[in-house]
């Protein structure tokens, strides 16, 4: 498997856009807008009967309940929907919505807040796509920037029966708790795209080429989404020269 990282600072440099704003894509052009969410209300809950890892169904799986269970839970308040790993909780909270789609730009904004981490670890929160089987790539955010990361369909780990990731592509910029901050995934083809704030790095890996089934949102310790956009994505003829452009800045 071939990984590109790379790391740029695009010239329309965006700091925290207004909802209605439209970040640049680099990889792709946005085409017929698929999905758009705004956290206005709790978002409907999802349609018909789950299949496998992440399929068979429609609109959003999440746990609304006060406090316990596996993971966390999720609120929605302000426009805001806020994930809160409780204490406890076997892992983050999670929350699905159920798409299928190949390629697509996914867009959203995105907030760590600060509150006691109460002695977990790590304070981030994800973007996953995923199959009808597993993760595909993730895009994950965390004090210390974003980290682009593609899962493997030819290694299963033994114990969580799961794809292992691959190699991690980074952009590495400190990111400061209750900072609303925009991220851009795009996908086309066996590429993605992610984009934080304007820096991009990108990689490839065949998985990446599969039918998706679900956007998966992730958040530890606490974290919250909000303006989530989904597009198709069309061809870019301007892809050739940006990551030309990419690769160049990424060479010491």
């Amino acid at each position: 498997m071939k990984s590109i990282a790379l790391s740029f600072l695009l010239l329309a440099s965006s700091a925290v856009l207004a909802a209605d704003e439209v970040p640049q894509t680099l990889m792709t052009t946005r085409g017929k807008l698929l999905m758009s969410e705004d956290f206005l209300a709790a978002p409907a809950p999802f349609t018909g009967k789950p299949v496998g890892f992440a399929s068979g169904f429609n609109g959003w799986r999440y746990n609304s309940a006060a406090t316990g269970g596996k993971s966390g839970r999720w609120e929605v308040a302000n426009g805001e929907f806020r994930g809160v790993e409780t204490r406890g909780a076997n892992h983050p909270g999670t929350a699905s919505f159920g798409i299928q789609y190949k390629d697509a730009i996914i867009q959203c904004e995105v907030r760590l807040n600060d509150v006691p981490d109460e002695g977990r670890k790590y304070r981030s929160l994800f973007l996953k796509a995923t199959d009808a089987k597993d993760y595909v790539v993730s895009l994950s955010v965390g004090t210390g920037g974003m980290f682009l990361t593609p899962y493997d369909a030819a290694k299963i780990n033994p114990t969580t029966k799961q794809r292992d990731k691959g190699s991690v592509s980074r952009v590495l910029t400190p990111i400061k708790l209750n900072e609303w901050h925009t991220v851009v995934m795009e996908i086309h083809g066996d590429e993605v795209v992610a984009t934080l704030d304007g820096k991009s790095t990108t990689l490839s890996n065949p998985l990446i080429g599969s039918d998706k089934r679900s956007i998966m949102l992730g958040a530890g310790t606490e974290a919250s989404f909000r303006h989530l956009r989904i597009w198709e994505a069309l061809p870019n003829p301007k892809w050739a020269e940006n990551k030309a452009t990419l690769t160049a800045a990424a060479k010491p």
